[in-house]
């Protein structure tokens, strides 16, 4: 039998909740649960069709490149915002401060898409993203701070993340903009919604404030000691191969679905996200019943099999293809949000910020990188290089994915250590 990882246990971790009554705990989720629902009407509502929207203004080229530089920004601002954050800045208004730019930023978008100008086209998407990236991670990190002990609640608080981006999917697809520049119009105004809301949100300060800051703490060194520990580690690493597969859905999966004269490829998109409002709320459940180790595996297999379908949709019809895309539920579900909830129980207050951050460079930085820059080379190797393409073109795009994510499982299931009825160990960093 596997015996747990040796860690030392932490104090353990403290809410910074200003009321503990009943009420002001209901107020709370609700705050949090708004937070998480404009999060991604922002992050829903452009990015799922960005590559349609490129490839419908003649700028089929940049896809892979604009997808590539997102994950750029991921590995370069994340880790500092959060350095920055544990000390410096409270998370409620780096959150804030961090939308309010991006909606200008956001503005800008349609303008140059329409120009036909690549080159500044990737330029304010690169740029938006630097301070996008980061709220991905400080959104987490201001949900399990306030939530405390009672972090098994997350997950009913980020659905409501789920149910903004159906929200922004469906609401792209009925206004007809799925293949439109009006994406960034839309994200620019929810985005500042969100920037002017978060500074309503629980005050939530510093934890390392007064703690000697170094040039380390710039990249977030401190955290990265984290990674001393085995199970640490290995989720990061396994978060690295299995975000390959979601960097290449997220870059290519909207111009795949356009080869397959899908309609409202945003609606369709939602959909995968509705089922995520379905699976989310197993996650107590199915932890209780399998533990972490065994819900984890799940998710990385499953992001195999949705690719599998893909491959298999180009001969057989256009419903495996909607399979592979509401299989989104499990994927993320059982991936993204159990990550976080590890993270939240291992992770020492005074890192916390800068933990989930980790988890956000290595999923929307490094591996989505990989997965965007090695995909763009296959599609402009197969399908691009084709006059004429055909959906059964696509093959050797979304085998790369299924071998990564397959990798991700062996290695998860082999060297990720923990019983199954047993809680993860706080880090004592």
């Amino acid at each position: 039998m596997s015996q747990p990882t040796s860690i030392d246990a932490a104090p353990p971790t403290t809410t910074a909740t200003p009321d503990d009554s009943p009420t002001g705990v209901s107020r709370m989720f609700i705050q949090l649960s708004v937070m998480m629902l404009l999060e991604f009407i922002v992050f829903g509502s452009w990015f799922a069709t960005l590559g349609l929207v490129l490839a419908t203004n003649g700028l089929a080229p940049v896809i892979g490149t604009a997808f590539t530089l997102a994950a750029v920004a991921a590995i370069v601002s994340p880790m500092l915002l959060g350095a920055l954050g544990d000390r410096f800045l409270a998370s409620q208004k780096g959150l804030g401060l961090a939308h309010l730019v991006g909606g200008a930023v956001l503005l800008l978008l349609p303008a140059a898409v329409g120009a036909g100008s690549g080159t500044l086209t990737v330029t304010l998407i690169f740029v938006y993203m630097l301070f996008f990236q980061p709220t991905l991670g400080l959104a987490n990190a201001i949900a399990f701070r306030h939530l405390g002990a009672d972090n098994r609640h997350f997950p009913f608080i980020r659905v409501f993340g789920t149910v903004g981006w159906v929200v922004a999917g469906f609401g792209v697809g009925w206004l007809g903009l799925s293949a439109s520049v009006g994406i960034f119009y839309v994200a620019a105004v929810a985005s500042f919604v969100l920037g002017f809301y978060s500074f309503t949100l629980p005050a939530t300060p510093p934890p390392a404030k007064g703690v000697r800051f170094s040039i380390g703490d710039l990249v977030g060194a401190k955290a990265l000691r984290l990674l001393r520990h085995r199970n640490f580690a290995v989720l990061m690493g396994c978060a690295v191969l299995t975000s390959i597969s979601l960097g290449v859905y997220n870059t290519y999966a909207s111009t795949y679905l356009g080869a397959l004269d899908v309609g409202n490829v945003a609606g369709v998109l939602a959909l995968g996200q509705a089922s995520e409002v379905v699976f989310i709320v197993t996650i107590p459940f199915m932890l209780k019943r399998i533990g972490m180790k065994w819900a984890l595996f799940t998710g990385m297999c499953m992001w195999a099999l949705r690719f599998v379908l893909f491959i298999e949709a180009a001969g057989s019809g256009n419903w495996l293809a909607i399979t592979a895309v509401v299989l989104q539920g499990i994927c993320n579900d059982f991936f993204l949000i159990l990550a976080a909830m590890y993270i939240g129980q291992v992770a020492p207050v005074e890192l916390a910020a800068q933990a989930q951050s980790m988890l956000i460079l290595v999923v929307s930085g490094i591996g989505a990188f990989i997965g965007s820059l090695v995909s763009g080379e296959i599609y402009t190797a197969t399908v691009g290089s084709q006059s004429n393409p055909e959906p059964g073109d696509w093959s050797a795009v979304w085998a790369f994915p299924i071998a990564t994510a397959a990798l991700a499982a062996l290695v998860w299931a082999v060297f990720f250590r923990q019983p199954r009825r047993e809680e993860a160990t706080p880090i004592n960093a």
